[in-house]
């Protein structure tokens, strides 16, 4: 089996197995408790939030634990709106191609009556820094822009709109799970206000996530109940699964530059080679984009049979985000960019990791050149493409 949705989820590291199986076996006391064993457990939380702000230059009181990068994006953006809210600044600035964590709990805000501006995104999936300091008004209270893009993986340049932010006084939040791990995150040199990871998007368990919020970002509750996280998100700690994701963004961070470096070698080399099947197109900016995704529009046919045929030949991908892989409507985020319907049904992602090799990367161009010729032979829309009675939207 050759897997290549590492955007969906990553396989847990070794290093991220022995911590949580250590702390299920050996400290599971509850951290709340005052005696020494329940201690131990809070002393373990104090130093897996130690080591991951250290991975994003913040500082330990600013890592708050969550369930996951959704519940990191809500709690940001609500708590910025409600704050917001207090001083009549109800307008609220993002993209068209956001994950729907974030679009959905920016709908919420809608139905309370707050305006949500979602910026177009060009063509090359890359938000223009002069679109955001444009769409700033008096009554701005949230900019909330990805880092990453999950499905065609464009990287932002959130730098410089965090500047931006910082000069108007306005919070900045970035949905940075697809980037964790993967790109350098420094939340001081980037300007970033409150940012979201998931663990599971760099080797480390599902179920558990991080907040960054800086020092005097007004945060709310979502859960209520105990005082953990100083009393920011109630609920008894998951201490295996925090100490397994602190162990994993550690060695995910150490080794970025050794891994990105193969890595970008073989998505390139990926990228050349569906390039050379006719009528396809990659998405998204061929340099500003995430170390390891790939993402195809292929004319002429369905994105759902080509990854069960290609599951049929052991590869593992994906036609978009896995949190939509239910849904037959076509990518937001392709649309976003302007691909027409048509193409942006025959999409293809494929997102790898350190552990791919170049043997693995030719048989995914085989792969899926052969299913593309295939599945085009079967379709009469095809050969009336092929005949002249239909028009090609690509070029060949």
């Amino acid at each position: 089996m050759i897997y290549a949705d590492n955007a969906a989820t990553t396989q847990m590291s070794r290093a991220a197995i022995d911590a949580m199986v250590f702390h299920m076996e050996n400290i599971w006391g509850n951290p709340s408790s005052l005696y020494e064993f329940g201690q131990k457990a809070q002393e373990a939380i104090t130093s897996a939030r130690a080591k991951i702000a250290a991975c994003i230059n913040a500082a330990p009181a600013e890592i708050y634990f969550t369930s996951g990068g959704s519940e990191a994006d809500n709690q940001a953006i609500i708590s910025a709106a409600k704050a917001g809210a207090k001083k009549n600044k109800r307008h609220i600035i993002s993209t068209a191609f956001e994950h729907h964590a974030v679009l959905h709990t920016l709908e919420k805000l809608k139905r309370e009556g707050f305006e949500v501006e979602l910026l177009d995104v060009h063509e090359n999936g890359v938000i223009d820094v002069a679109q955001v300091e444009n769409s700033i008004r008096s009554d701005t209270c949230l900019v909330t822009i990805m880092f990453a893009n999950n499905e065609i993986g464009t990287v932002q340049p959130i730098a410089e709109i965090g500047e931006i932010c910082r000069a108007e006084k306005i919070p900045f939040h970035t949905d940075a799970v697809q980037a964790a791990g993967h790109l350098p995150l420094d939340v001081q040199k980037q300007n970033i206000d409150a940012l979201s990871i998931s663990a599971h998007k760099f080797h480390g368990p599902k179920g558990v996530g991080v907040l960054y919020a800086r020092k005097n970002f007004p945060l709310v509750n979502l859960i209520e109940g105990g005082a953990q996280e100083k009393g920011k998100r109630g609920g008894t700690e998951n201490v295996p699964a925090i100490m397994a994701m602190a162990a994993a963004l550690s060695e995910s961070c150490a080794n970025m530059t050794a891994n990105n470096k193969k890595i970008l070698r073989l998505r390139n080399k990926l990228i050349d080679g569906l390039n050379k099947i006719p009528y396809s197109i990659l998405n998204g900016d061929a340099e500003k984009r995430l170390p390891g995704n790939v993402n195809f529009c292929f004319e002429g046919i369905e994105g759902e049979s080509l990854l069960l045929l290609l599951d049929d030949r052991g590869i593992c991908a994906s036609s978009g985000s896995a949190c939509t892989s239910g849904s037959l409507d076509p990518s937001h985020v392709l649309l976003a960019i302007g691909r027409p319907h048509e193409i942006a049904h025959g999409s293809l992602r494929l997102s790898i990791d350190e552990n791919i090799s170049d043997n693995d990367v030719e048989k995914i161009i085989s792969a899926v050149s052969e299913v593309v010729e295939y599945l085009r032979n079967m379709s009469p829309l095809w050969k009336d493409k092929i005949s002249g009675k239909k028009n090609f939207v690509l070029k060949g």
